[in-house]
């Protein structure tokens, strides 16, 4: 299945929905430090109500050392910079779908990484800066998922 990581992030109620997200999609979660909360917070626990128990979750001391443990096939980052939209792009089961901090996106060094495969975009309103980095994390997953035929998913 599809693996989520999280390069970075600040806001614990975001991580914590991702968290959910994650256990109910089956996907893995992989955040990468430095983080911009404890994994303790209580914000982050509510958000995640009672998921925490359910989800894969791997936390990494840099993106050298998640590249190094994981050794992923194809990185995929979702940036405001991605010349290609997300539902234009033909996903794989074994995919590490990468998101960066709220303040800030994927650093550009990270995105010019030869690590990563390609760089796709959510599409929004011209007059938008962004999404919510866990809107943009299911939008980005249920597509993933939706292209392999939802394995595992209970659909009626």
């Amino acid at each position: 299945m599809i693996s989520i990581v999280l390069h970075q992030p600040e806001i614990p109620p975001n991580t914590g929905n991702i968290i959910r997200l994650s256990s109910n999609t089956g996907c893995a979660l992989h955040l990468i430090e430095p983080l911009g909360f404890s994994l303790d917070e209580k914000r982050l626990k509510r958000a995640g109500l009672d998921y925490h128990e359910f989800s894969k979750l791997t936390v990494h001391a840099s993106w050298d050392q998640f590249l190094a443990n994981c050794q992923p096939k194809r990185v995929i980052a979702f940036s405001t910079k991605g010349k290609l939209c997300h539902s234009d792009f033909r996903f794989h089961d074994d995919d590490f779908l990468v998101f960066g901090a709220e303040s800030s996106g994927i650093p550009g060094n990270l995105l010019a990484s030869p690590g990563i495969h390609t760089i796709l975009r959510l599409p929004m309103m011209a007059t938008s800066r962004s999404l919510n980095l866990s809107n943009s994390v299911a939008v980005a997953v249920y597509e993933a998922w939706r292209q392999s035929g939802y394995p595992g998913a209970l659909l009626s």
